[in-house]
């Protein structure tokens, strides 16, 4: 199914069920992907994060209900699937800029029309990459998890957050002198950046990680495996993170739509990054996808 075709028809499934409970898992199956890659998608073809675009509509459709019923304001915040009156107020006046209750006296509200989607998509060979086929390895590393719909902010925080606790003296080429920074001397901590598909929802987890050794696991530290398989490898070069960030958005809207070649299988995917200063206008780094040929 391209993307185009998946876009809509998770909009149509979530029109249908703005008054549900519906997750990231729900819409996701419908399109038959999982929830990390169709957020992705979702978010960096529309603009909207799935769970906010979802949010933006009830609270529409919730002031056009209180424009044109007498139903209580209790009732119609249930119907879309809030908790309490008062989280229901907090959301519905930070989107329309006007109370409920305001609303209901004739202010004006703020339009969230389901979107329509008309995308010109270029998919297959518009990207350069390479397929290699690597044998499974092993990672160590820290672990976080995020929201799909924060991450392009929050992930380089934790790169900032870890080597200001852990890192900046071995990355700066200082001796370790803690099982911590021992660890990532003796694993290259900070080559990869991993990103694990398997918690369900918005969320995944993201590992700062090398290729592991052997050795002991500090407190606080996790190994994870990635599986043998082939891997499309998008080469980046410029700063990070916006080149790889920039390159990631090019793979969800130009290579990923409809690709003629390869289906996308795995639950992971791989930031690599070279050695030298990320800042460098000539830095080197890649994304690796995995992928299965059709």
């Amino acid at each position: 199914m391209e993307w185009l075709t998946c876009i809509r028809t998770a909009i149509d499934y979530m029109e249908k069920h703005l008054e549900d409970n519906v997750t990231a898992q729900d819409v996701a199956d419908q399109v038959y992907m999982s929830p990390f890659f169709f957020q992705k998608g979702f978010s960096l073809m529309t603009g909207y994060g799935m769970g906010e675009y979802i949010r933006n509509r009830r609270l529409y459709m919730a002031a056009l209900d209180l424009q044109n019923t007498d139903e209580k304001i209790i009732d119609i915040a249930f119907r879309y699937c809030y908790e309490t009156p008062e989280s229901f107020t907090k959301a519905f006046s930070r989107f329309h800029g006007a109370s409920p209750s305001q609303v209901r006296e004739g202010a004006l509200i703020k339009p969230f029309l389901p979107l329509t989607i008309e995308i010109s998509i270029h998919g297959g060979n518009q990207m350069d990459y390479k397929i290699k086929t690597m044998s499974g390895f092993k990672v160590i590393g820290f672990q976080k998890t995020f929201d799909s719909e924060t991450a392009y902010t929050e992930v380089p925080k934790f790169w900032t957050e870890l080597g200001q606790k852990y890192a900046n003296n071995v990355w700066n080429g200082k001796e370790p002198s803690t099982e911590y920074e021992k660890a990532i001397v003796d694993n290259r901590i900070g080559e990869y950046g991993v990103c694990v598909d398997d918690i369900g929802g918005s969320k995944f987890r993201y590992l700062i990680a090398g290729k592991y050794n052997g050795g002991d696991v500090p407190d606080g530290m996790c190994v994870y495996e990635l599986p043998e398989s082939d891997w499309a490898v998008f080469d980046c070069y410029g700063p990070c993170p916006q080149s790889l960030q920039s390159t990631n958005t090019k793979i969800f809207k130009e290579w990923l739509p409809g690709n003629p070649d390869f289906e996308f299988p795995g639950k992971v995917n791989v930031e690599w990054y070279d050695e030298g200063n990320p800042t460098a206008s000539n830095y080197h780094s890649s994304i690796w996808i995995p992928v299965k040929k059709k």
